[in-house]
């Protein structure tokens, strides 16, 4: 299950794309054409052996035009900076679709997580955090957790952005646990509005998500909350595929199992019905999620895709060309920019919450991003609906329109 490549041209090709519907000047897209800052850090890190080993980390500063940066730290295996700057404009476009006053950041590790120890990783943390330390903030760039980072990385974050600076703000860092100002629904948001933005797109499409067929791939914490929401709804989850195998049952699985079986065994391999995470991607089904990283389906492998609905609960799943590609062959994709911001959304919560020192109930929390979610589903269709292009033109018309925006307001400085 190894992602494709992402690029900065694919990106901008779709912005391109969006621009006859949207209200910018060249001033407002030179700014969204160059991220505000990159930085590129070197990170010694005393190894359980003795040895020093030096990581490769990143942090991009997508866009401040709307507010503070926010985005995820990623420790994965061949981040570059490249990569932090595509999904860091994502993600301002995404906190536009939303309309949060927030812009995009993304960084990351070029290391894989799995290798280190407990107290490796702890060090790799605090040395990265100490690294960019003048840099973060609750009111410049806050972090979250991505790829390979959790809960436990982010609260190393606060303690080694507290131990710099001699402050305890809580809101440096979301995604924390809640004893130390996380927020409820943190965990669960993306993939639960994931698959209540595909819920709510088949009923503007006049599609009954109850027994529909949908097919989840990539079964970790996004795509397993993906994956009940959906068969709460009244889907019929018939697979889930992980990093080493792929479940199927023609009649739906029983996830609730599948989830113990995977606790147990580390995987979702050896439950039902053997198949390969290539297959589950064409399997005919109506709704499929992607829950994995960004470049599941590419040039390579759109050919086989024989989904009607393909759903990026994580940023950038479906590149440029295979995007075209579903198009012309009848397949609706559900863009990041809107299938994906609910964990934003809750991301953006938490942030609030701790400025405030004042915390919700979990149901006060599900509410809100219920209702804000589907505030950006109602506003992109509308937009589809009025001007008749796709989901994912709308979402970089509706984005551009607003940072257009907010750009004219705040001026050229100096």
């Amino acid at each position: 299950m190894r992602a494709a490549g992402l690029n900065w041209q694919g990106l901008m090709e779709q912005l391109q794309g969006a621009l006859p519907y949207a209200e910018v000047t060249e001033a407002s897209l030179a700014y969204f054409k160059y991220p505000k800052r990159t930085v590129s850090v070197n990170l010694p890190v005393r190894m359980d052996d003795g040895r020093v080993q030096v990581f490769r980390g990143y942090r991009t500063v997508h866009s401040t035009a709307r507010g503070p940066s926010m985005g995820g730290v990623r420790f994965k295996v061949g981040v570059s900076a490249h990569e932090c700057e595509v999904l860091a404009a994502i993600m301002t476009l995404k906190a536009a679709v939303a309309d949060l006053p927030l812009g995009g950041a993304k960084g990351g590790v070029d290391v894989d997580p799995d290798l280190l120890s407990p107290h490796e990783l702890q060090g790799l943390t605090r040395r990265y955090t100490s690294e960019l330390v003048e840099l973060i903030g609750p009111g410049e760039d806050v972090l979250a957790p991505d790829v390979g980072t959790d809960q436990q990385v982010m609260a190393w974050v606060l303690d080694a952005y507290a131990e710099n600076t001699g402050e305890t703000q809580g809101g440096v860092v979301v995604g924390k646990p809640i004893i130390l100002g996380g927020s409820y629904g943190s965990k669960d948001a993306r993939g639960r509005s994931a698959a209540l933005v595909a819920a709510r797109v088949l009923e503007h499409n006049g599609v009954p998500l109850h027994r529909s067929r949908a097919a989840v791939y990539g079964f970790g914490d996004v795509g397993r909350k993906a994956a009940q929401t959906l068969a709460d709804q009244g889907a019929l989850v018939v697979a889930v595929s992980d990093q080493h195998g792929a479940a199927y049952a023609s009649g739906g699985l029983d996830l609730d199992a599948l989830s113990a079986w995977r606790e147990e065994r580390g995987s979702v391999e050896g439950f039902g019905t053997a198949i390969t995470p290539d297959e589950l991607l064409g399997l005919d089904v109506d709704v499929l999620m992607l829950a994995y990283d960004y470049g599941t389906i590419n040039a390579g492998n759109a050919h086989a895709v024989r989904a009607r609905y393909v759903v990026e609960a994580t940023n950038r799943a479906v590149l440029p060309e295979a995007e075209r590609f579903l198009a012309e062959e009848g397949v609706t994709v559900l863009p990041d920019l809107v299938a994906s911001i609910g964990g934003l959304v809750v991301n953006y919560l938490e942030w609030v919450q701790d400025a405030s020192n004042f915390f919700w109930t979990e149901e006060e929390i599900e509410a809100a991003i219920d209702q804000r979610v589907n505030a950006a589903v109602d506003s992109v269709t509308e937009f589809m609906r009025t001007r008749q292009v796709g989901m994912r033109t709308a979402a970089y018309a509706i984005a551009l329109n607003r940072l257009h925006g907010a750009t004219v307001m705040r001026g050229v400085y100096p």
